[in-house]
């Protein structure tokens, strides 16, 4: 299991607003988002395989208590408190959450910190779209959705949502001309996920064209795989760590794409 004190913690102000950081490794930076509830042992596991291949990490703490196992009072009390947060928008579609603008402030820190070509990006769950909006600068030069979940496709305007892609117009437009320029953007869901629709995988192709790599998990009823038809979190709580999984094969599928855009030797 992974091990926080093996992580050094940083206090970083940007903008006014401080937060704890945790970093560990050597070489290009990838900067990982956590999900609900927060940094977990899974998540550190996850940051342990990306400096394993030859790369630093940064995890900002954004909710939750570092290093604590999930449960699910926990992953309540962790979604209640970003719900009511002015650092995330939940609902409202074509905007981004105002804390990927402190994101975008701490890749610049890192990859300066670090140097390389950029920085790289993942975001997991309420966090999994932060990482396209933070492609606005072109420091980050490798973003990774996994399970976006925002704007929550739910309520009235659930189908409007669903194929929503957390960022304004103009950041779009920023992004589109990132892709047509060689950047390239990453997304991961189960495909039975009903908090990350189909449909928002599908503006991510109408969009960034070439420049997306979907991947898609089979999790229907009886899929040969063996994943629950509720599962989630790529990544994490449903990753099988196994050779020859379909989640193990898109984890080492996410590590390969911060090597090559990082310029990090396999």
């Amino acid at each position: 299991m992974a091990d926080l004190s093996t992580y050094t913690k940083h206090r970083i102000t940007i903008d006014g607003e401080t937060k704890n950081v945790f970093r560990k490794g050597t070489g290009p930076c990838v900067v990982v988002i956590s999900e609900i509830p927060g940094i977990t042992p899974l998540v550190l596991a996850f940051a342990d395989r990306v400096v394993e291949r030859g790369m630093s990490v940064s995890l900002p703490q954004l909710f939750g208590t570092p290093g604590k196992s999930p449960s699910m009072p926990y992953a309540l009390r962790s979604m209640a408190r970003a719900c009511i947060s002015k650092e995330f928008t939940i609902l409202a579609t074509g905007k981004a959450s105002p804390v990927t603008v402190w994101l975008r402030g701490l890749a610049a820190i890192e990859h300066e910190r670090c140097g390389g070509p950029g920085v790289g990006a993942v975001g997991m769950c309420l966090t999994g779209g932060f990482a396209l909006a933070m492609m606005v600068d072109d420091v980050v030069v490798a973003p990774v959705l996994s399970q976006p979940s925002l704007p929550a496709a739910s309520g009235r305007k659930s189908k409007e949502r669903g194929a929503d892609l957390g960022v304004s117009a103009s950041d779009l437009v920023t992004i589109k001309k990132r892709v047509a320029d060689g950047a390239c953007v990453m997304g991961l869901r189960f495909t039975g996920d009903k908090m990350v629709p189909a449909a928002r995988f599908e503006s991510l192709r109408r969009e960034l064209g070439e420049g997306f790599i979907g991947v898609e998990l089979d999790s229907s009823e009886g899929n040969p795989f063996g994943h629950p038809t509720a599962a989630h979190s790529v990544l994490t709580e449903h990753l099988n760590p196994e050779e020859g999984s379909p989640t193990r094969a898109a984890l080492d599928q996410v590590l390969d794409f911060f090597q090559d855009r990082l310029n990090v030797a396999r």
